[in-house]
């Protein structure tokens, strides 16, 4: 890629369910001007108001990164950005007709696919870049989570993640080129312990989650009855818990898809 600003050629549409609310959503990518930056666009909210992808507009990170203006949210937002910044893009609007862009496979692979399919188009501004003159050290003592962004000539992540879990032991991955994102990051799932998902769901999260779009951990054993209440939660009446990590299609796609999904989302988060 080159120093230049791009954009995509042509709209592109993905469609799906929201994550966490469940409600049907219609997203499309759109080309945009020089110096438009990421900017997402509620079409189904009256005047149409616009929500740049900015961290004066964060209003809130549990559980995923939202993003609001005057009282009008876009939920969920990692997976979207990180793919427009995976593939080197720079300008491109977000129509989205609902409050969460659709969780599809879990990861950022479908986003990916629909940029590509649009096509990259070279602009004629040049790249801004935020360069970074000395070490930056921040963490959340409570959530025991740290994060270090060191000067260096290249873009490049590292991500450790330890739960203390005798399933999903610790996990480091990496990212030593943005151009590797497509092929080695994207289509790495989000994750939830078993443990967890009850009490998401009953607090309204999850609500469009299934078997299809998460990996669930299991680490600890369950009656048959909790499997059951379990099972109807994630619209799969009949499906087994196992100890290990389960899903729809059975199998991790890499040994350490976990750390590499938590890079899908550090990389959406930097934007």
């Amino acid at each position: 890629m080159t120093d230049k600003q791009h954009t995509i050629k042509a709209p592109d549409t993905v469609s799906g369910v929201g994550l966490h609310t469940g409600k049907p959503v219609n997203l499309t990518f759109q080309p945009a001007a020089e110096n438009h930056g990421f900017v997402f666009q509620r079409m189904d909210v009256e005047g149409k108001p616009e929500i740049p992808a900015l961290v004066d507009h964060v209003v809130d990170t549990s559980r995923g990164t939202t993003l609001g203006v005057k009282g009008v949210k876009v939920h969920t937002v990692e997976h979207v950005l990180a793919a427009l910044v995976g593939l080197h893009l720079d300008n491109v609007k977000i129509e989205i007709d609902g409050p969460e862009p659709p969780a599809l496979d879990g990861s950022a692979i479908e986003f990916v696919k629909a940029l590509e399919s649009a096509g990259l188009e070279e602009q004629e501004a040049k790249r801004d870049y935020f360069e970074i003159e000395k070490p930056i050290y921040f963490q959340v003592a409570e959530h025991n989570v740290q994060l270090a962004a060191l000067p260096s000539s290249d873009y490049s992540l590292n991500v450790n993640i330890d739960f203390n879990s005798k399933i999903l032991k610790s996990q480091h991955a990496s990212l030593l080129n943005v151009t590797d994102f497509p092929a080695q990051i994207a289509n790495s799932r989000t994750f939830s312990f078993l443990h967890e998902v009850e009490g998401l769901y009953k607090s309204g999260l999850i609500q469009g989650g299934n078997l299809d779009c998460a990996v669930v951990v299991v680490d600890e054993s369950i009656t048959e009855e909790k499997a059951k209440e379990l099972g109807e939660i994630f619209g799969e009446k009949g499906f087994e818990v196992k100890q290990g990590f389960i899903n729809a299609e059975g199998g991790l796609r890499y040994d350490n898809e976990q750390a590499r999904h938590k890079l899908i989302a550090l990389i959406g988060d930097l934007e």
